[in-house]
């Protein structure tokens, strides 16, 4: 069998790009023609041979800021001013360094590859490197950076769900299989296992899994081809203060992620099912650092075909735990549930029980197993049946039973009140599997863009919503709404979109409520939030189906705002507390839609653990006029008049949804989305103001590690440990190294790249001049980011002393008789003079 090896992420940079640019030009030469000596002695050294040395990252090559997936080809392109180098050929190559395998770029001057033309005068076409005749054949100089699809598209569907279970012995199954026990801890004293489940979506394969309760939070996950090679690792650490990191995490007791980009032939892998998933526990806070991890567990990721109609899953532990009962026979035992139903004239229950441990040393062949699914109270018995495993396995053994039920049941069913046991038949007080149906394993929110409800309705309102199931299977939503007209309501309730009539299957009940009263009219912005406790199948089924709409209506029954939920798996951006609406600029000032039309959008943006900003983009009602997009990222040190703005463009688009990422962002602009004050804007270039735009109100959390420059490479992705001698680094980003210390900035804000000064809740240009706000009788200049304020220089009074008054508001006296000698100034002049003496007094002082 072939071994299949994985790259790192390998990084040639522009500079590296740059000083071999003229030592690239050198060796580009000739006509393009070919003397008579062969090609392989003629083949030129690598001209860049870079080995990537960040080890938690994608099995994909980083070329500048471009990713090429493994094995493809393409010319070197130096950027302006020398463009794309057709004689230079880059190509994504793997390296196999121990059980490791990193990724290199290798490039080379393929100029005197080119074959001998056939004909007397050859021409050279614009896009190549090798002058060329008609019907030659291909040339070195044509790359490949289309590979050949591996599957047709119906395969690719039908293997896009997989799940596995982790159990001891499974665990034990990976380590013979590969004989590489030494790199794993096989300890596992309190039988700790866990389900996973894996989604293909646009190349990504998003994982999430239960764990038994009794572990934490594991730190690290591996993807471990069948001859022990790593295909590709994360980290799963999450911060002490994880809940301002993952809310969703938090809430549901799920591990959730992503490993995106997954390259063709490991897709193939996963589709052959040659592929084991590990998680690590405790040891290092390193990824990779096998040998230090105090427990790991692992399972063969495989294809199910329940896992496409799955609407519950269970994770099956044994009954006694074996850390503590006397009999070792279920040690390593355990087993997961793939639960779906149907619910209508006749409902009924499908499981797919995948499991191991249940079976005594003689029982080879025929051996019976008792399938109980009851209330968790045991009070009430929803069915039991005998299945029979014909050939007991060690590691994993499926089975299959269906069975009808009562919509009575199914509604039990829905509320987290059933568990499911299997036991062995002859030994049912030893061997036995139990555990509670719970929503499923996969790690998903559901989400939509509120819009006003027909056509005709004239109304600026817009909102957004979002969904997802607990840990106990209640349903928690939030819904937001801009602009709405202030009421008794608003009344909010879901719809079943798929039957005719759209009947009405909840009405949500608000259990928290903040709004805030707009200063143009009878409305005002909502946010609401509450918790669906009795689910049912009813409200269950068209929420998977994606046929579950949400209509807002006032006390009158108008309905105001609608929208229609979609699912969304849960990682990276959507890994958030809560989403952005982005609304109009002039909907938020109550004016009327510059380019027709109700458009708004809705944002989810996070920084990972390898400093890397993911946003995940909606958008509605925005014409197709305006396509092509940008989405800007807005920083600002302070909501102040007059303040420096800093803009990002993250990307061109077209369409109405974008999900996309921003590599390797300088440390110092990551810290200022946890300190400034952030927008995000979606422009056209048919526009010259913004299409949307709204603040960033919840603060985007950024790993800490992320905030120091150089960190990240350094800890190789990992969370980093910070000690003394980090949080002392010179280049950090702390108050102190800034040249705003002499201005009034509030502690905490990030300096930005600008000259501008800030007073008294302003910022002000360099070399402009104004009086204090805070003393009127200061003069203060901005002098590249330096205040100097100095009180105002009165002028010499020409008259008598007794004539000499100090009105009150003005800051130097004046004389109270007019005579002919007497030059008197009125405070305007006043103003003129003092600002000319306060330059002065600056000059000196310089």
């Amino acid at each position: 069998m072939a071994k299949f090896i994985t790259p790192a992420v390998c990084v040639v940079g522009w500079w590296w790009l740059t000083l071999t640019t003229v030592t690239l030009l050198l060796l580009i030469g000739g006509d393009g023609t070919t003397g008579p000596r062969s090609v392989a002695a003629r083949r030129h050294p690598l001209l860049i041979e870079d080995e990537g040395t960040r080890r938690n990252r994608p099995a994909e090559c980083q070329f500048g800021k471009t990713i090429r997936e493994l094995h493809t080809t393409w010319f070197a392109d130096l950027g302006p001013p020398f463009g794309v180098m057709y004689c230079i050929m880059c190509e994504c190559v793997p390296f196999q360094k121990k059980r490791r395998v990193v990724g290199r770029v290798q490039c080379r001057n393929i100029k005197n590859e080119c074959p001998k033309p056939t004909c007397d005068d050859p021409i050279l076409l614009p896009g190549r490197c090798c002058k060329s005749c008609p019907g030659d054949p291909l040339s070195p100089d044509v790359p490949q950076d289309h590979l050949p699809q591996a599957t047709m598209p119906e395969e690719e569907e039908r293997s896009k769900h997989f799940a596995a279970l982790l159990t001891g012995r499974t665990t034990a199954m990976l380590l013979r299989r590969s004989d590489d026990d030494a790199q794993y801890p096989t300890a596992n004293p309190q039988n700790v296992i866990a389900t996973g489940r894996f989604s293909f979506h646009k190349k990504n394969l998003y994982y999430s899994f239960y764990v038994s309760e009794r572990a934490g939070r594991p730190r690290a996950i591996q993807f471990v081809h069948a001859n022990g090679n790593i295909l590709e690792e994360h980290t799963l650490a999450i911060a002490a203060d994880a809940g301002r990191f993952s809310v969703y995490q938090n809430t549901t007791g799920k591990v959730c992620g992503v490993w995106r980009r997954v390259p063709r032939e490991y897709r193939r892998l996963l589709r052959d099912e040659l592929v084991s998933v590990v998680l690590l526990w405790g040891g290092g806070a390193t990824v990779g650092s096998n040998r230090s991890a105090e427990l790991a567990i692992a399972g063969p990721v495989a294809k199910y075909p329940a896992l496409s109609h799955e609407l519950f899953s269970a994770l099956l532990e044994p009954a006694n735990n074996p850390a503590t009962d006397d009999t070792p026979s279920m040690v390593g035992a355990g087993g997961t549930a793939i639960v779906s139903t149907s619910s209508g004239v006749t409902s009924s229950i499908h499981l797919t029980i995948v499991l191991n441990g249940l079976f005594a040393p003689d029982e080879v062949m025929d051996v019976p197993l008792v399938v109980r699914l009851e209330t968790t109270d045991r009070r009430q018995l929803i069915l039991e049946d005998v299945q029979r495993v014909r050939k007991p396995s060690h590691e994993l053994n499926v089975i299959e039973l269906s069975s009808p039920v009562s919509v009575n049941d199914l509604r039990l069913l829905t509320r987290g009140k059933l568990a499911l046991t299997v036991e062995s038949r002859r030994n049912p007080e030893t061997l036995r599997l139990h555990g509670p149906v719970r929503s499923r394993v996969a790690c998903e929110i559901f989400q939509t863009l509120l819009t006003p409800h027909g056509a005709e309705l004239r109304t600026d309102a817009t909102g957004l919503a979002w969904m997802y199931l607990g840990r106990d299977g209640a349903l928690v939503y939030h819904v937001q709404t801009h602009q709405l007209a202030s009421g008794a309501g608003p009344f909010i309730t879901l719809l079943d979109d798929s039957a005719k009539r759209k009947p009405e299957i909840e009405t949500l009940a608000v259990h928290h409520r903040t709004g805030a009263h707009q200063q143009h009219g009878t409305s005002e912005d909502l946010l609401l939030s509450g918790t669906i406790e009795r689910m049912g199948p009813r409200l269950l089924e068209p929420l998977y189906a994606g046929e579950m709409t949400m209509s807002v209506a006032n006390e009158q029954n108008l309905t105001l705002l609608h929208g229609k939920f979609v699912t969304r798996h849960v990682a990276d951006a959507r890994d958030t507390g809560a989403p952005i609406l982005l609304q109009r600029p002039d909907a938020a000032n109550g004016e009327p839609a510059a380019h027709g039309g109700h458009a708004l959008g809705l944002a989810w943006m996070a920084v990972d653990n390898e400093c890397n900003l993911h946003y995940d983009l909606s958008l509605a009602g925005i014409p197709s006029a305006l396509h092509p997009l940008q989405l800007y990222l807005e920083e600002l040190p302070l909501e102040a008049p007059n303040a420096p703005v800093s803009r990002r463009m993250l990307e061109d688009f077209s369409g109405n949804q974008l999900e996309g990422f921003a590599l390797e962002l300088p440390a110092r602009e990551l810290a200022k989305l946890e300190t400034s004050v952030i927008y995000l804007e979606v422009r056209s270039n048919g526009s010259s103001e913004p299409l949307l735009r709204s603040k960033v109100r919840s603060v985007t959390r950024v790993p800490h590690h992320c905030t120091i420059p150089g960190a990240a490479s350094a800890t190789s992705g990992a969370t980093a440990a910070a000690g003394p001698s980090i949080l002392t680094h010179d280049n950090e980003v702390q108050q102190r190294n800034y040249p705003f210390l002499a201005n009034d900035l509030p502690t905490g804000t990030v300096a930005v790249d600008h000259n501008k000064c800030y007073h008294a809740h302003r910022f002000y240009d360099d070399g402009e001049t104004w009086r204090s706000t805070i003393d009127s009788c200061t003069m203060c200049t901005c002098d590249a980011r330096r205040i100097r304020c100095d009180p105002i220089r009165c002028p010499p009074l020409r008259c008598r002393n007794e004539d000499i008054v100090q009105r009150r508001g003005d800051c130097c006296p004046s004389c109270n008789v007019t005579r002919p000698s007497t030059t008197n100034f009125s405070p305007d002049q006043t103003d003129v003079l003092a600002s000319g003496a306060a330059s002065n007094s600056s000059s000196s002082s310089s």
